[in-house]
């Protein structure tokens, strides 16, 4: 399975930027990177957007697509490596080695990697068998010694799609042991996990884009609310026939947002038809899409960083086969009303929104569209995963 790949090349991600204030009324929350004095910036104009274990060579055309992080090195970090993305200016989370120790007044380094997927099963060389996952203790011990020899950035565990699927068959004897997870993340600052439910061949989950969500909100829970989490996109086949559409990648990357998720990673490697680590910048139309969603998430960082205002908005959709989630911010004197539709099919969703007045203007941010508020709410068709991000005055 994946993970298991992800065992073999490595893992982590990154991060975006773009600039904003702090409303008086509501002012910005300390940054969650504020313990950390070489962790991931604190600017509230910062949110990572990372792809995982890439060469450095292809940071230039990643940069611009608005990719501000690195999030594993294979077999690294190197001299080489680290000089790389030095001079394109691009920042990294990456193995705690001797090089990366060397480095420890580096800036390029912005924290550390543990070793492999700990909560999965993987196979022994040649044939022999398979080892159970990493023991919880040993998992907190790594954590331990990671944070004794560098205690200025946050450490990072990258975690299996058994976070969102607990009938996945990839963890040995510990399938279907969720308990396991809330012991996990005692090993780590930052948690993030896999799962591709596009591309997935297995019926079970293929098409539940809705999964993704599912793990995001899992692991705050599980962490209660004091692990800061991120997790991993698909924008290729990965291993399997089929791919996502640019559509379903933006959908993804709204519900892990509008689910709490505080930094989105691209999985850009292929298996199939042929391997390649670069399948995504062989891509033009999945690059092309990929560009304009992290823009978007560039130009709403100040807002995404900002506290999330609770229980402000309500939805009612005329399908009630297709929900659709919410998060609610305040930035710069507006409220943001962040929505994506959470399953395929057609609906018309009424919100409701506190404080929403007469005369209000409700912007369709990156549509060219405004709604007319009547009787207290708005209204807005949805479509097949469909993203509307609203800015009300």
């Amino acid at each position: 399975m994946i993970g298991r790949r992800l065992l073999t090349i490595g893992a982590l991600l990154l991060a975006a930027t773009i600039a904003g204030g702090a409303d008086e009324a509501n002012p910005q929350p300390s940054s969650p990177y504020a313990p950390w004095k070489n962790g991931p910036s604190q600017d509230a104009s910062f949110f990572p957007i990372g792809v995982f274990t890439q060469e450095p060579a292809y940071a230039p055309r990643y940069k611009s697509a608005g990719v501000n992080l690195y999030v594993g090195l294979w077999n690294g970090p190197t001299e080489a490596q680290l000089a790389e993305l030095k001079k394109c200016g691009m920042q990294v989370v990456c193995d705690q080695n001797a090089v990366g120790l060397a480095h420890k007044n580096d800036p390029t380094i912005v924290g550390w990697l543990a070793g492999g997927v700990p909560d999965e099963s993987v196979a022994r060389p040649r044939g022999n068998g398979r080892r159970p996952p990493v023991p919880l203790a040993k998992v907190v011990q790594q954590y331990e010694a990671l944070r004794k020899a560098d205690p200025s950035r946050p450490e990072f565990i990258s975690l299996s799609q058994a976070v969102a699927w607990d009938d996945w068959d990839g963890r040995g004897d510990r399938n279907n042991h969720p308990e396991d997870y809330p012991e996990y993340l005692k090993g780590c600052d930052i948690a993030f996990f896999e799962f591709f439910p596009a591309a997935n061949s297995d019926p079970r989950v293929k098409g539940q884009l809705d999964f993704v969500a599912r793990g995001v909100e899992r692991l705050i829970r599980w962490g209660e609310g004091r692990k800061i989490v991120w997790n991993i996109i698909e924008c290729t086949r990965v291993n399997w026939d089929t791919k996502a559409t640019p559509r379903q990648v933006k959908a993804e990357v709204w519900m892990s947002l509008v689910h709490g998720s505080r930094g989105i990673i691209y999985f850009c490697h292929e298996f199939k038809p042929r391997s390649t680590d670069r399948a995504l910048l062989n891509d033009p139309q999945m690059l092309a899409a990929v560009t304009a969603i992290n823009k978007q998430v560039r130009e709403l960082a100040p807002a995404l960083n900002s506290a999330t205002v609770q229980d402000t908005v309500k939805v009612e959709c005329s399908n009630k086969d297709v929900p659709v989630a919410t998060m609610v911010k305040k930035q710069g004197g507006a409220t943001c009303v962040f929505a994506v539709a959470m399953k395929p099919g057609e609906t018309e969703a009424a919100f409701t929104l506190d404080g929403l007045a007469a005369g209000a203007q409700v912007e369709v941010l990156g549509e060219d569209r405004k709604i007319e508020p009547a009787d207290g709410k708005f209204r807005d068709q949805f479509r097949d995963w469909d993203v509307h991000l609203y800015r009300v005055r």
